[in-house]
């Protein structure tokens, strides 16, 4: 039976015995061994009641048996649903509940936490630590692995990834077999990527970064990767020297280049560095040119789309750009109001149109509609221009996200958090350039009349039920909010005026 994401994906791990997976401790798990972690995986998960298109949401440590859960939801017919692992139970209560998720898998740590949230959206919850330990592992070591995977269509739902614009609810941006598998035949090709590839893999597996970009495309490509838990930079370095290949957010690239060991011979041997989720400033491109030899790839994608666009693998890597559209995407840039094409070399709204681009938002025909075309063009949000040379220069958003360290941060939440806290009349939270995260939220808060707000207690008591990378890295106290005439506060006053306040 056709499984098309199974097919290409995870079916050529069965009977290989060479490395998939290189662990920190030296250890391997060949791929015939990973398929084998699937298949039961599939089995437990069939185990448990759940059907084909059912949805199972995810909020574990990076493990091995967490990238499991993947390959065992695709050969399930299961709908994969990653949660960042800073979500608060209170946070992960409206994820739950809005994709009906049938099971939830969480670390055993958290388990007491949000047992009450599952308990309220009739989720089924089970535990699954990066030890291997759990009540879901336990049911794992009992289940009969599936021989067959189910079968399914390329217009079928695979995953379903949680995103916001700045006002709203989130978004459970649907991505179908098709929209996974297309982005990674691309990737393969235009990237490089054989069986001699080794993937030093420190992102996190709840986001599309980690988990389709970088791991669709090595197992597309039947290379293997080095499984680090956390992007630590004492132990990038040490395992650079048996990697061919990484990627990163610029948040990688400028702590490698803090530490006095990284340097030219530590990656004479590698092929290639690539970077996104979040801009690269052109001097830390130059930066580590100087130091390393080597040019960073930079590209762009979306959790609606996976990439669009990419620096060539040969060719002028440009600072400053994230390339031309891959083979198979449409990019044009429209005028923001009207739609209508503008002029080459103008700025305006990023639309795309390919394989890639998601089905529409779950449950919400209303933003799928403003935001996906008939004609197939998804609305990205972003601002751009492509110059003469087919380049594409993003120079801005038109809804106000942050990406700070590649993790979304949408301002509307955290602005209603600080409005309710002692002492505050209002906020504004923008987005500044960070030498280290690439961008960063800061906010700036009015008083209260008669009021002296504590930034830094509002700060503590906000951590308490905000996820840490949401948290503004500094609170700024200012007398009022800029305005336009219309009364909407003006954000590009703000951006401006603290642009380097981070930069001290």
């Amino acid at each position: 039976m056709p499984n098309p994401l199974y097919d290409a994906l995870f079916a050529p791990l069965r009977g290989r015995q060479t490395p998939w997976l290189h662990l920190p401790d030296g250890g391997t798990i060949s791929g015939d061994a990973f398929h084998a972690l699937c298949a039961r995986t599939a089995g437990t998960l069939r185990a448990m009641g759940l059907q084909p298109g059912d949805r199972l949401a995810v909020q574990v440590e990076k493990s091995p048996h967490a990238l499991a859960l993947y390959g065992g939801a695709v050969m399930a017919g299961v709908v994969f649903l990653p949660l960042n692992t800073a979500y608060t139970p209170e946070e992960v209560a409206y994820f739950l509940a809005d994709a009906g998720a049938a099971l939830m898998l969480a670390d055993s740590a958290r388990a007491d936490a949000l047992a009450p949230v599952a308990a309220r959206c009739s989720t089924r919850l089970m535990t699954l630590s990066a030890d291997g330990s759990g009540s879901f592992a336990e049911a794992l070591g009992q289940a009969t692995p599936i021989a067959e995977p189910a079968a399914r269509r390329q217009d079928d739902l695979a995953a379903l990834l949680y995103t916001s614009g700045t006002t709203g609810r989130s978004k459970g941006a649907m991505l179908t077999q098709r929209n996974l598998l297309s982005n990674a035949e691309v990737l393969v090709r235009e990237w490089r990527f054989t069986s001699d590839d080794v993937l030093l893999h420190a992102l996190p597996i709840f986001h599309t970064h980690g988990l389709f970009v970088a791991t669709n495309t090595l197992l597309l490509a039947h290379g293997s990767m080095i499984l680090l838990a956390k992007p630590d930079i004492d132990t990038m370095i040490r395992h650079l020297p048996q990697a061919t290949s990484l990627m990163g957010v610029p948040t990688f690239y400028t702590r490698l280049l803090d530490d006095p060991r990284f340097g030219r011979d530590l990656v004479s041997h590698m092929r290639l560095f690539i970077s996104g989720s979040a801009p690269l400033l052109a001097e830390t491109h130059a930066a580590f040119e100087a130091r390393t030899g080597h040019r960073i790839l930079e590209r762009y994608g979306m959790t609606e789309t996976n990439m669009n666009t990419s620096n060539p693998y040969d060719g002028e890597r440009r600072a400053g750009t994230v390339g031309p559209a891959l083979p198979g995407v449409e990019l044009a840039i429209t005028d923001v109001e009207t739609g209508a094409a503008v002029a080459p070399g103008e700025i305006g709204m990023i639309e795309v149109r390919g394989e890639n681009v998601f089905a529409g938002y779950w449950q919400m025909p209303e933003k799928t509609a403003a935001e996906l075309r008939a004609n197939g063009f998804f609305i990205t949000g972003d601002l751009g221009k492509i110059d003469a040379d087919g380049y594409v220069h993003i120079v801005g958003r038109q809804k106000d996200l942050i990406i700070a360290g590649g993790y979304n941060i949408y301002p509307k939440e955290v602005e209603l958090a600080l409005d309710e806290a002692e002492g505050v009349q209002e906020s504004a939270v923008i987005g500044v350039p960070h030498p280290d995260l690439g961008e960063a939220v800061l906010g700036v808060i009015v008083p209260a009349p008669g009021q002296n707000p504590d930034p830094d207690g509002i700060l503590r008591k906000l951590s308490g039920h905000m996820a840490r990378f949401k948290l503004p890295r500094a609170l700024v106290v200012i007398p009022k909010l800029p305005r336009n005439t219309m009364g909407k506060v003006q954000k590009t006053v703000l951006r401006d005026r603290f642009r380097d306040w981070f930069a001290r």
